[in-house]
């Protein structure tokens, strides 16, 4: 992992009170560093070696790692046994939680139990529906979504009861996260989805892809107009298209992706697709890292895990953050 770099943070933010978690990442957003986080993709293994493996190539540039949660309704290895085993290496996680597949019971003692074994951040998601994945059969729960989520954990950990009122030994010190899409219609109602996360205990946004910078900008200037940016920190998604096809096929098939046909066209049109697609997400970084209001990046590179650390030095964010030093 990159030595921390301190810059100036925002005038809110940077006034606000002492860390709510032990959270390395919370750390490095509170002193006004870009952050970097990757999602690692989770194994169909019951091997811990399988875990070390994915995450490997990711540890030299991320600031902390993403363990899905059966992303896309697919069973993966659990985001909780995965955390766990990154943790006792010595590395930070971010823990994510779907409302899918587990009742409020179940949630609110998983927490306790991964903050018991280490895990710093948690990112919470209402979860795709079961008809996306492989085992459409599977019966939902969603008891819960991400706003009734984050203030389920935010009650934990800042009042010290569970949801029903009874008190807890030793609360959770937890940096929590939500999900936000600022590229896919109604695009005026995303910022105030924003707010309501916000309001209900996000300290941190990690977004969807992002492949659309006008339009990205756009969500951006409202968030700014809004004093949110004042409020949490943005983390924007990017990541590595593969191929033009791969890119049609991620825009058809999979929930909540904008990628628009110029982007598409770029791509298609170059010798090397996957290259190109390389090029592109290294451009996105620079772009989004002059937007005002983003705090960092989070890489989403599927099965191209080993690319990751040369679009981050590509894109001059660690060389930024040396000099800074």
């Amino acid at each position: 992992m990159q030595t921390a770099v301190v810059e100036p943070a925002p005038a809110a933010i940077a006034s606000s009170p002492a860390l709510v978690s032990d959270s390395p990442l919370e750390a490095l957003l509170r002193a006004g560093t870009f952050a970097i986080t990757a999602e690692l993709n989770p194994p169909d293994s019951a091997d811990p070696k399988d875990v070390y493996a994915a995450a490997r190539p990711l540890l030299p540039v991320a600031d902390s790692l993403n363990a899905t949660d059966a992303s896309g309704a697919n069973c993966h290895m659990s985001s909780i046994g995965i955390c766990a085993l990154l943790t006792r290496a010595g590395h930070s996680t971010i823990y994510q939680i779907s409302c899918r597949d587990r009742n409020r019971i179940a949630i609110q003692g998983d927490v306790l139990g991964a903050a018991a074994m280490g895990v710093k951040n948690m990112l919470c998601l209402t979860g795709d529906g079961v008809g996306v994945g492989d085992q459409p059969g599977a019966k939902p729960v969603f008891d819960f979504d991400s706003l009734s989520l984050l203030r389920t954990i935010r009650q934990m950990r800042d009042e010290g009861t569970f949801l029903s009122g009874r008190k807890l030994t030793t609360p959770p010190r937890l940096f929590l996260g939500a999900a936000e899409n600022p590229c896919v219609p109604p695009h005026d109602w995303r910022p105030h989805r924003l707010a309501k996360k916000i309001a209900a205990g996000a300290d941190f946004i990690q977004t969807n892809y992002i492949f659309d910078i006008p339009l990205f900008e756009k969500f951006m200037s409202r968030v700014r107009d809004e004093g949110l940016d004042k409020k949490v920190y943005i983390l924007a998604g990017v990541g590595p298209l593969a191929s033009g096809r791969a890119a049609r096929w991620m825009r058809k098939n999979v929930p909540g992706i904008h990628i628009p046909d110029d982007v598409i066209a770029r791509v298609e049109g170059a010798a090397d697709q996957a290259a190109e697609g390389k090029r592109l997400c290294v451009e996105l970084i620079q772009e989004i890292r002059a937007i005002a209001g983003v705090s960092g990046v989070h890489v989403m590179a599927y099965r191209r895990e080993h690319e990751v650390a040369d679009i981050v030095e590509r894109s001059g964010i660690l060389k930024e953050r040396k000099i800074l030093a």
